[in-house]
């Protein structure tokens, strides 16, 4: 049995997984939830732990995923009988791996080839997108329509989004966004990275998730939205 606000905040986490494939940040949740500090969250999070509703991952920080949700919804949500699929996507534990670069997503069921276009920094700025460099295998459900292509995560710039160096993005090719998506920016032609995005009256800020970096502010034609941050995908 969950508290009302434990029910509440898992709520909140696995909408938010299955919107944009990353957790909610701590100050994210304590704003939902409607809480003044985020020791409350941390209480929280740690009971639905223990009740094997949710699971930190370990060595990432601030990195969850849902095990479960309570008997009272509907058990298909991820597709399966009878259980949750987490919306983040779990390597293959030491076995065989069918590519260089992407979780064993087969037991998921249709997939859909997805191109990789190079590296995306997630901290420094390198150099802008590459062409195709090989193809990976993505679950058809997290396609909805559209132009989609995959980076690999370079850098630690968006930890406290649950994106991490190693990490596999999955990416909607848009030339817009909305205020306070992630999204995936090109800057001057020649550099491209991943950040949230801030509209800021005629200026253009690329926040990170990280409080080492700092948030940089451009000229609205300094900046090219390349696409929208769909899920991820995480080897371990």
């Amino acid at each position: 049995m969950l508290t009302p606000k434990q029910h509440e905040l898992l709520m909140f986490i696995h909408e938010r997984l299955r919107e944009s494939g990353v957790p909610p940040s701590f100050d994210e949740m304590k704003d939902a939830l409607d809480l003044k500090s985020k020791s409350g969250i941390h209480r929280l999070i740690t009971a639905l732990e223990e009740r094997g509703f949710i699971r930190r991952l370990p060595n990432r920080a601030r990195a969850m995923e849902v095990v479960r949700l309570p008997d009272s919804h509907n058990p298909r949500l991820g597709g399966r009988e009878g259980g949750f699929v987490p919306s983040v996507i779990e390597g293959s534990g030491g076995r065989e791996k069918p590519t260089p670069s992407m979780p064993d997503v087969a037991a998921l069921g249709d997939v859909v080839t997805v191109p990789v276009m190079g590296r995306i920094a997630a901290g420094t700025p390198i150099s802008a997108i590459q062409q195709e460099s090989h193809s990976v295998s993505v679950p058809a459900e997290l396609i909805a329509g559209g132009e989609h292509f995959a980076l690999e995560v370079r850098g630690d710039s968006m930890i406290e989004a649950g994106i991490f160096d190693g990490d596999t993005v999955l990416i909607k090719r848009s030339e817009s966004a909305d205020n306070g998506e992630i999204i995936v920016a090109l800057v001057d032609d020649e550099e491209a990275t991943l950040k949230r995005l801030r509209k800021r009256g005629g200026s253009v800020a690329l926040e990170a998730a990280n409080p080492t970096y700092e948030t940089r502010i451009f000229g609205p034609d300094r900046v090219k939205i390349q696409g929208k941050l769909v899920a991820l995908f995480r080897r371990y």
